[in-house]
């Protein structure tokens, strides 16, 4: 699918939910590398901490990351996700001492309607591992959250 076409009808709406995926460029497996996946991790958690989300649940498998988050009043989805993809590709490339692309330039957003069960699609996110056969359960897969695993 082109970039625009994912842009289109492409909206932010604060306190809402979206689930979102984006793909390492080429589906180069980065993030196979322990130290690149926890950059992406600390990235994500940062842009928590900046209020911009809430992360209720994600993945990041060796090529790509799954997320669903609570978008925070007065960010934009665009924002959130340009931010994590410059900041993890600055800090990549520095430690590699490369230069260039790392994420593929769309991602893919679902805002999540009220009849949607966040729930269900956390248990979806998180089983990716699973379906992808790199562990037998989840617990062994080191890069995972869930924000229902506090309650």
């Amino acid at each position: 699918m082109p970039y625009d076409d994912l842009r289109k009808g492409r909206v932010s709406i604060a306190e809402h939910a979206y689930f979102v995926t984006t793909v390492t460029k080429g589906r180069r497996p980065v993030f196979s590398d322990l130290y690149h996946a926890r950059c992406v991790v600390q990235e994500m958690r940062r842009l928590q901490a900046e209020a911009a989300l809430s992360s209720l649940a994600w993945v990041l498998m060796p090529d790509h990351l799954h997320w669903l988050f609570q978008l925070r009043d007065g960010w934009e989805l665009a924002e959130v996700m340009k931010r994590l993809k410059a900041r993890t590709a600055r800090e990549i490339n520095r430690r590699e001492g490369s230069a260039g692309t790392l994420w593929q330039r769309a991602y893919y957003d679902h805002g999540l309607r009220e009849n949607e069960d966040p729930l269900g699609i956390a248990r979806y996110i998180v089983a990716n591992p699973l379906r992808a056969g790199l562990v037998k359960r989840i617990e062994d897969y080191p890069h995972w959250d869930s924000h229902w695993l506090d309650e």
